[in-house]
């Protein structure tokens, strides 16, 4: 069974860090390139970023260009995203999916609050 668990939100302060990971089970990880997306309250799903299958390109939102990083470790079969310099407008649910463009499977979601 595929499964993809993200971890790693919580409340943060605006300018802090936040490190999610999402644990693949399930399949193949490093068959598969990986991405993230979020929703905010009252908002449809957006693109943050992605990564191919071996993580030799990454492409991001503009918006989340110079502040977040997308990255993944085949050997452990988990997809993480370093978040810095938050802002209040990140606050949103994440989620990882498998693919990109197209998504087949998606995790529960990891809620990032940005707050003082």
């Amino acid at each position: 069974e595929v499964q993809l668990v993200e971890s790693g939100g919580g409340l943060v302060q605006p300018g802090g860090s936040l490190r999610l990971s999402c644990a693949a089970v399930g399949f193949t990880f490093d068959h598969y390139d990986m991405t993230w997306v979020r929703q905010a309250p009252g908002k449809g799903l957006e693109w943050v970023s992605s990564i191919t299958w071996n993580g030799d390109t990454t492409h991001y939102a503009e918006s989340m260009k110079g502040r977040f990083t997308i990255s993944r470790d085949n050997a452990k079969s988990t997809l993480y995203l370093q978040m810095n310099s938050l802002k209040s407008e990140d606050t949103a649910v994440y989620y990882c999916a498998r693919g990109n463009p197209e998504y087949d499977y998606w995790g529960q979601g990891t809620q990032v609050i940005v707050s003082s």
